[in-house]
Parts: structure tokens; C-alpha cells; sequence
């Protein structure tokens, strides 16, 4: 991996400091919790509902923070291959098995935290083929046990879904499915209680949900006004964890306040005219998950080429995938926000309808597309979506390249090609 000195990203947002000061110390706590005095806690990946942990205040490690965080600390290629020597085919899907890696490679020394211990309890949608395989293996090896949610079949095939699912979404996500998720949540906060010896709080989770509501609002204020303003206020390398920071915490007091001191940046910038780069001409979409290694990558043509990347799924999310009109049923609300959340980010008409929408509004010139080679829920959507893009008019670049595994990335080779891309498509 070419590390250059551009890969740190560069901060222009009080809050962006503000919110990795306040995860690295959520961090620490974290692990204080968990590591230092054992508390029941679980591994659960990015699309269950969080929201029942934070409401018995359970903590949770977060599948792909984890593999973010592992990742950050340039350690994803050695656990691959400690997988590997361990039989594990190497091209196994890296974002959702790198956690497993750490723990097969079983080295307090080098492991964060000293590798996790034990869980009460791991949770993950059964979203593709391997997910149910790495979380079975995972949890056997951390003497832990697998609760596994459905992945019901989503039938109603509305390319629009994301226009109605703040009010209308018992009908876009289907009854009978969501019918099906509340029964399984009501299972496992059976089991957590069971477990842990808390107890369920109905009102604090409704008060909860509500509370997520204005976070992502704000959040969503924020992005339509970065879609509107010329020249864009804010590169995705400062969205990203502006939004992605507070939704590990989703509404918290911190969460709610940080999401509106945010969109207050913003605006304000918005108001001032300033643009992520003092030279910008082309706007640019990401699409796939962040390339966690190096997010000085999304600010290397700033400059030289005016090329800004103005667009990832994170913060425009925030809208369509969470603000739910409550109308009194908080758990129904909830499953109708995970019933479908992979679907719409990865998989044909859903993604492809919102990801074309979301071009056209912030006025898109290019888009680069992460094709992650061995994780086959990312490519299962991608390709037909860049086709969509294409016949909207948006040329795209597909990048084969990880989220978490550097070994396969090159910094100053992505960045050129991406230079390149751009010269052949008559932009720069």
C-alpha cells in the first residue's frame, strides 16, 4: 500500500473534531465497560435495531465499527492472513468478517482492546449467504450464542420507496414484514432480559425514537442544503463522520446536539459562500461503504482538478432510512426502519431509484463506485445501478477496491485513476 502524505483527511468543520474527540473517548468507555469491567454486552451488525440496546443500556460493538476501527489501525491485512492460515478461503467477504480475523488470530498484543471478550449475545440480519457462517464461527469462537434476525422477502417493489417512507411506511415496507421483525425484537428483548437481569423500558424507547427523529432531521436539513449550494460546503470526508459518529449513538443527548451544532456548520457556510475547495467544477458521487483506510482519498483532486466529492449514502440516509412518522406504534416504526435497510442501500429497483434521485439533485457530474471483490452484497446492486447512472447521464467509475482491506489499495494509483477517468470523460 503507497501511503502518501495527502491520506489524512483535512478537517474545516469545529465539529468534526469534536465528534472523533468524542469517539475516541466513547471508545475508551467502551472498552472500559466491556473489557476492563465485563459488563453483558453484544456484537451486532450496522442494520439490527441498536435502538433496544441503547434503551436497557446494553452496550454494543458494532460489527462494521469494528472492522472500520481495526482497519484505521492498518491491521486488516494481517488478520486476513492469519484467516487464511487458519483454512478460511482468502477471498472471504472482508467488511463483515474482519472482526472474525482478529479473534481467529487470537494476538492480545497486537488485537485492539486486547481482542474482545466474550458477549452475551450476537445479533445479525441473515442479508447474504455468508453472513449467517461468519457469525456462527464468531460466536463459537468467542464462546458467545448467535441470534439471528429474518431477512424477509420485500415484494413491494417501489423504486420511489424514499419519497414515502417518512409517513407511508407501513405500506412501502409491507405489513406482514413488519409484522414479522416486531416479533422477533420482542424475542430478543425477552432474551437480553433474561440474560442481563435489565428490563425494557417502553417509555424511554419511545422517547427515544423521538429523539432520533430530530437528530435526523437536522441531519437531513443539512443534506439537502449541501445538494442546493454551489460550491458545496462540506467534502463526504467531513459528512461522513459527522453523520456516522452521532448514528452510533442515535438519540442520545449527544447525538440530537451534535447533529444540530452540524447542520448549523453547514448553513453557515452555505451563507458565507465556502466551498470544501476554493476551486470547485466537478461534483462528485461516492457509492459503497467508506474506504476506511484512507479518507484523505475523497480531498486528493480538491484542488488540482476542483473535483469534490460531494455525495455518499451516510447522510442523505439519515431522511428515507430513519425519520418515521411514530403515530403511537415506536416498535412498528423501528422494524419498518430494519426491515429493509441493506435492501435499499444495495439491491435493484430500491437502490437504484434513489441513488439516480439523489444524482439529479446535487447535481452529480461523475460517480465513483467501490466494487469490493469478494463481498457479493455490494456488487449484486452496483453494477445494475451504474447502468441506471449511465443512462441518467452520469458516467461512473467502478474502483475494485476494499473497505477495510489495504493490502489491495494503493493510494496514489486510485487517486490517478480517478484523475484519469475524469480527463477521458471530457471533465477536466
Amino acid at each position: 500500500m503507497s501511503v502518501s502524505a495527502n491520506q489524512r483527511s483535512r478537517k474545516t468543520l469545529a465539529c468534526t473534531s469534536e465528534a472523533t474527540a468524542f469517539q475516541k473517548a466513547f471508545g475508551q468507555e467502551l472498552r472500559r465497560r466491556v473489557v476492563e469491567e465485563r459488563e453483558p454486552y453484544a456484537i451486532v451488525q450496522a442494520d439490527t435495531p441498536h435502538e433496544l440496546f441503547h434503551a436497557m443500556d446494553i452496550p454494543i460493538v458494532t460489527n462494521q465499527w469494528w472492522s472500520a476501527y481495526i482497519s484505521a489501525k492498518q491491521l486488516s491485512a494481517r488478520y486476513f492472513d492469519a484467516m487464511v492460515d487458519a483454512g478460511y478461503p482468502a477471498n472471504s467477504c472482508k467488511y463483515c468478517s474482519l472482526g472474525l480475523a482478529c479473534t481467529l488470530a487470537n494476538d492480545p498484543e497486537t488485537a485492539p482492546w486486547g481482542g474482545l471478550p466474550t458477549p452475551t449475545v450476537m445479533v445479525a440480519r441473515l442479508t447474504c449467504d455468508c453472513i449467517q457462517h461468519v457469525f456462527s464461527q464468531w460466536s463459537d469462537a468467542l464462546g458467545s450464542e448467535f441470534f439471528p434476525m429474518e431477512a424477509p422477502a420485500w415484494t413491494a417493489k417501489d423504486a420511489n420507496w424514499f419519497a414515502h417512507s417518512k409517513s407511508d411506511w407501513e405500506r412501502v415496507y409491507q405489513p406482514d414484514r413488519i409484522a414479522h421483525m416486531v416479533r422477533e425484537m420482542a424475542d430478543l428483548i425477552a432474551l437480553l432480559e433474561n440474560r442481563t437481569g435489565r428490563k425494557f423500558d417502553d417509555a424511554k424507547f419511545h422517547h427515544l425514537m423521538e429523539q432520533i427523529n430530530v437528530q435526523e432531521g437536522y441531519i437531513w436539513e443539512a443534506a439537502q442544503a449541501i445538494g442546493k449550494a454551489r460550491p458545496c460546503p462540506v467534502s463526504i470526508a467531513e459528512q461522513m463522520p459527522n453523520t456516522m459518529i452521532p448514528q452510533w449513538h442515535r438519540g442520545s443527548d449527544w447525538a440530537v446536539a451534535h447533529a444540530r451544532k452540524f447542520r448549523d456548520e453547514v448553513l453557515a457556510r452555505v451563507e458565507l459562500g465556502q466551498g470544501a475547495s476554493s476551486n470547485e467544477k466537478l461534483r462528485l458521487m461516492w457509492i459503497g461503504a467508506g474506504v476506511w483506510h484512507d479518507p484523505g482519498f475523497y480531498q486528493a483532486l480538491e484542488e488540482s482538478l476542483g473535483a469534490v466529492f460531494v455525495w455518499s449514502m451516510y447522510m442523505p440516509f439519515a431522511g428515507p432510512a430513519y425519520i418515521r412518522d411514530i403515530k403511537g406504534k415506536p416498535m412498528e416504526a423501528l422494524a419498518s426502519r430494519i426491515a429493509s435497510m441493506n435492501e435499499t442501500l444495495h439491491l435493484p429497483p430500491w437502490m437504484t431509484g434513489w441513488m439516480t434521485s439523489e444524482a439529479e439533485r446535487c447535481g452529480i457530474d461523475a460517480a465513483i463506485m467501490l466494487l469490493p471483490p469478494d463481498n457479493r452484497l455490494s456488487q449484486s446492486g452496483n453494477k445494475l445501478t451504474a447502468l441506471a447512472l449511465k443512462e441518467a447521464g452520469v458516467p461512473v467509475l467502478m474502483v475494485d477496491a476494499d473497505m477495510v482491506d489495504a493490502k489491495i489499495w494503493d493510494h496514489d494509483r486510485m487517486v490517478g485513476m480517478v484523475a484519469d477517468f475524469l480527463h477521458d470523460q471530457g471533465l477536466t
